[in-house]
């Protein structure tokens, strides 16, 4: 049976959701006002960082939320008792929803995303939530940390083919956000008003019985976006030679080849080589791009290290599956039920949450950069000492720092009421805060720890709810 995700979006749920959601109306508790957190407790990749992406799917989803005819019948037959059913059929997403705009820099420990409203809207639209604002914002995030090396040069995403089944769409957009330039990806090109990008495969030149007839071929009808494969063969012996061949007769006939293109081998020595043949025959602006298992680190040893002569990086299955940390470990907890401070407690003291509903305010410094994170009640507008969340005696004084808020309202009452960013919005954004941060936290080794804390309200509210609970 085929699926659209805008039509099905309320089954793409776990189980025991819906479970919770019976049961909160059978008990009567259904339009209870809860509030919960979307957060995370660990930077991926070893990083400092991570750049919040998927908020315009979620809206989109949610703004038209709805247990449709076929949705129902399927719970019917799953068991779920008519009454719930009923109510189900007549429910609309009226939760208050609050998050930064796409693109922000965010941080362990802080509510990335408030859900506030019935308890059993808030509930239901969990797993949606994770599922798509974890991936997104892991693959924006391994994407700026390649942008971060690459400086301008181009990259390109090239993991449809090697992503995860349909996750392929989100992580291009996801992408272009954490600073990529284009995509391979024609349907995410479409649907989000992405660059796209492609040229041919070592297949286009196998099939011409000779490398020089392929290339001559593929110029003919694409003169001016003519990029070469060249490492079918012999890179240096024919590859780059041919290439050369065609770029000279592209130009008697007024265009420009763009570039060759590298695939396999050692690409600092052939890029190297490449350019020097390239410009030796007087074709100084045609560009060398480069693909085959790139990431974050090897790029960076080709550019800082090896002196690679690489003007485009194509990124393929370590960008879309975020190769080396598979999720980010981002959950959803409960911490307010009818203005009342809910705690889930743990013998693992990092996994108390914070109760209360909360807003983040992000800390200046006198030269504008980010000194850190203050986690505060929602009531509060200025934060004099900031407690670290999970050493306690340990504060700092930051009443001093300039104060912004970081969660704004994105939705209320079932309606958008923030302008959201589209992709290229969205990435300029990321740029622009990435400007913000301080150098220290955006290292690949050992980054340092940037500062969020509790503010001394939330930081006795804590206490005492724990307290409580003994």
């Amino acid at each position: 049976m085929r699926f659209d995700l805008a039509d099905d979006a309320p089954l793409y749920t776990d189980m025991y959701e819906l479970t919770m959601a019976q049961g909160y109306f059978l008990e009567g508790l259904a339009d209870r006002t809860a509030c919960f957190d979307y957060f995370f407790r660990s930077n991926p990749f070893g990083g400092g960082y991570v750049i919040f992406s998927g908020l315009s799917d979620v809206v989109e989803l949610l703004e038209h939320f709805r247990f449709d005819d076929n949705a129902l019948s399927y719970l019917a037959e799953q068991g779920f008792q008519k009454e719930f059913l009923d109510h189900l059929e007549a429910m609309e997403f009226t939760a208050e929803l609050m998050a930064p705009p796409e693109g922000e820099v965010v941080f362990p420990y802080e509510p990335v995303v408030r859900i506030k409203g019935p308890i059993m809207q808030a509930q239901i639209v969990e797993t949606l939530l994770l599922n798509l604002l974890n991936f997104s914002s892991l693959i924006a995030t391994k994407a700026s940390r390649m942008r971060r090396v690459a400086g301008d040069r181009k990259l390109i995403d090239f993991g449809l083919r090697r992503a995860q089944g349909l996750g392929g769409m989100q992580a291009s957009r996801a992408a272009v956000v954490g600073g990529f330039d284009s995509t391979s990806n024609v349907l995410a090109g479409r649907r989000d008003n992405l660059e796209i990008s492609g040229t041919q495969a070592h297949s286009w030149i196998q099939s011409f019985e000779d490398e020089l007839d392929a290339f001559r071929a593929y110029a003919r009808r694409f003169p001016d976006k003519c990029i070469l494969l060249v490492d079918t063969y012999d890179t240096l012996n024919s590859g780059v030679p041919n290439a050369i061949k065609v770029a000279g007769e592209l130009r008697e006939k007024g265009h420009e080849l763009v570039g060759i293109r590298l695939d396999s081998g050692d690409l600092a020595y052939l890029s190297k080589r490449a350019r020097r043949m390239l410009d030796d025959a007087g074709f100084e602006d045609v560009k060398i791009a480069a693909s085959n298992q790139l990431d974050e680190h090897v790029i960076k040893s080709l550019l800082h290290e090896q002196d690679a002569k690489i003007d485009v990086f194509g990124v393929g299955t370590q960008l879309v599956t975020a190769y080396d940390d598979a999720a980010l470990d981002g959950v959803y907890k409960l911490c307010e039920v009818d203005e009342q401070p809910r705690i889930k407690v743990s013998e693992a003291y990092q996994k108390v949450n914070f109760p209360g509903a909360k807003q983040v305010y992000r800390l200046f410094d006198d030269d504008g950069l980010f000194y850190g994170d203050a986690v505060a009640l929602e009531h509060e507008e200025h934060v004099e000492h900031m407690y670290h969340p999970y050493e306690p005696y340990k504060d700092v004084a930051v009443g001093d720092y300039e104060q912004k808020p970081l969660l704004r309202t994105v939705m209320a009452g079932g309606e958008i009421v923030a302008e959201l960013h589209d992709v290229q919005q969205a990435k300029a954004y990321a740029r622009r805060r990435l400007m913000q941060l301080p150098d220290e936290h955006q290292r690949f080794d050992n980054p340092h720890i940037y500062k969020v804390g509790l503010s001394e309200a939330l930081h006795q509210l804590r206490n005492a709810t724990l307290e409580r609970l003994k």
